[in-house]
């Protein structure tokens, strides 16, 4: 390798020993909280993030102190089930080690905060008794595969579900390392006869974010993904998918080279055919994705410099698989559907809100609590949402009456503070953990959504379900850019303000307001709040109405999204 052409994460990684680097050696050293700066690249692979805690970091400093060092950790589950045992193991492990709280994120897995260095181990290997792992959770890999979270609901359900499985383990890094280092697995005699039949000595240029969808929902968001499946359906069962590709939400602000972009259609697969053409557009990346810059370097770039029926040829060519004309679906939401649903079986299921996915103990609404509560008198299991919520699956005719008491005795039922538009909401974490945060998102959102639905009431939309969602960056970790109403940070009190998107997720929102602050977001928003009361059409959506009546451009590629 050239090291003189490719970024110097490439370099930390493909000197690693496939992933080792001198982790070992880090989390015994006695006079830092941190860990050497190759090893925070290498960590990632292993579903760990250094960070330090930014509310203090300026006194810290003042003080000639290091950083508040602290790590987050996140736990790698594919679909998103967890059983009631693996929660309340994640409930103890929240409690000894992290930050009290369990955080549920975008991906239908679950992040720790606050974990420090000496602890480090005593928790991954805490989250591998419970049989669920941190592998692959971050990092240049496959990260945690998607599927719609209640496999309960349709045989077809449960299939998808079984995909997702299949397509997680599929393209799981093989390297030992991570047993090696965290679990104190057997060292192997010469860690260079390892071999990535997937990724290779380097592993893939940037992260890779995989799905599968079954309409007419798309909770998912599989437009926002590097590759997606999508469940047709014929005669009950599952047919085939269409196959996407090319989604992704990440951009640098100021840098016009960089945009969020939907995920193409590529063409149609059997059942029997999914991991082939998986492993084929993986690789296609691996080979062919941007290793000079990172910024450069998703499968969404790949596609846009090399085209569609490039990549089509190429993944064709690897998998073998000669892929068809892709067949008709429909989506009409990107949501969660709250509350009580009952199977064909006669089980219940309950799909409880957390706000912006943060599982703690706040007033008299106690979700810790209660979720320990339930997980330690429910025999079923636990489904994460890619909403950021929780469902509580495969609850007994003779046991819904129980459990909701439980919702009431810790003030958790949905009735008590989920409106329409705070259901739809949904935020990144920001400060003051993440490094990358440029303002405030998850500590902000709930007091913004107050003044939002304050408005919405003057406007008499109290009732309408409009998606909101703000990041702290451009990066687009809570996929702003497909929600109707899309913030993202630009600094201390300041965001860039998009609209317009569709309330399926299938259309980018436009720039409306760059470098705003809260009173020039909320005057702009109940001006179109007012329009939009008084001239939509029946059963029109905002991000629809706004695109209409001309209040934005329609985007039709991610790249225009800078343009006002």
């Amino acid at each position: 390798m050239d090291k003189t052409t490719v970024t110097d994460v490439e370099v930390i990684k493909s000197g690693s020993g496939h992933l080792r680097g001198t982790l070992g050696e880090s989390l015994v050293d006695p006079l830092s909280g941190a860990i050497a700066e190759s090893d925070t690249q290498l960590s990632k692979f292993h579903g760990i993030y250094q960070q330090d805690d930014r509310d203090i970091r300026s006194e810290r400093k003042r003080q000639k102190l290091e950083s508040a060092y602290s790590f987050m950790i996140r736990a790698r589950i594919p679909g998103g089930l967890v059983t009631t045992a693996q929660w309340l193991a994640m409930d103890s492990i929240a409690t000894e080690f992290a930050n009290g709280s369990i955080r549920l994120t975008t991906r239908q897995a679950i992040q720790f905060h606050g974990v420090i260095k000496r602890q480090l181990k005593e928790t991954i290997a805490a989250i591998n008794r419970s049989m669920l792992d941190t592998i692959a959770a971050c990092g240049d890999v496959n990260r945690n595969v998607m599927a719609p979270p209640l496999p309960a609901l349709s045989s077809v359900h449960g299939t998808v579900q079984e995909h997702a499985a299949a397509l997680s383990a599929h393209l799981m890094p093989a390297s030992r390392a991570y047993h090696e280092i965290w679990l104190d697995g057997m060292k192997l005699a010469a860690t260079d006869s390892e071999v990535e039949p997937v990724y290779g000595s380097t592993y893939l240029p940037r992260k890779f974010k995989a799905t599968f969808a079954v309409p007419p929902q798309n909770d998912v968001d599989i437009y926002s993904q590097d590759l997606g499946f999508i469940a047709i359906v014929e005669n009950g069962a599952i047919a085939g998918f269409n196959v996407t590709v090319g989604g992704g939400m990440g951009m640098t602000h100021g840098d016009a080279a960089t945009y969020p972009r939907l995920a193409d259609v590529l063409g149609f697969c059997e059942p029997g055919q999914v991991l082939a053409v998986a492993e084929a557009v993986v690789t296609t990346q691996r080979d062919f994705g941007d290793r000079s810059n990172r910024r450069h370097a998703r499968l969404k770039y790949t596609i846009e410099d090399r085209g569609l029926p490039w990549f089509r040829s190429e993944v064709e060519r690897r998998s073998g698989v000669v892929l068809q004309e892709a067949r008709e679906f429909r989506f009409v939401g990107n949501g969660d559907v709250y509350g009580w649903q009952r199977d064909d079986a006669g089980t219940w299921h309950y799909t409880l809100f957390v706000q912006n996915g943060r599982v703690a103990d706040v007033g008299e609404r106690r979700l810790l609590s209660g979720m320990r509560a339930i997980a330690a008198a429910h025999d079923g299991e636990f489904r994460l949402t890619p909403n950021q919520n929780l469902i509580i699956s495969g609850v007994a005719e003779s046991d819904k009456q129980a459990v909701d008491g439980l919702l009431r005795e810790y003030r958790i039922e949905n009735e008590l503070q989920a409106t329409p538009l705070r259901r739809n909401s949904m935020a990144c974490v920001a400060f003051p953990t993440c490094g990358l945060a440029m303002a405030e998102s998850e500590r902000y959102l709930p007091t913004l959504i107050d003044k939002l639905e304050a408005g919405m009431r003057d406007a008499g939309l109290a009732d309408d379900a409009i998606t909101v969602r703000m990041t702290g960056c451009a990066n687009g970790c809570a996929r702003p850019y497909i929600a109707e109403i899309g913030l993202v940070g630009k600094g201390p009190g300041h965001y860039s303000l998009f609209l317009g998107a569709g309330f399926a997720g299938d259309r980018l929102g436009a720039l409306y307001l760059d470098n705003a602050d809260e009173s020039e977001i909320l005057a702009a928003l109940q001006s179109l709040f007012e329009g939009y009361a008084k001239g939509r059409s029946n059963g029109e959506h905002f991000g629809d109405y706004l695109v209409r009546s001309g209040a934005v451009r329609r985007i039709r590629v991610g790249k225009d999204i800078h343009e006002r």
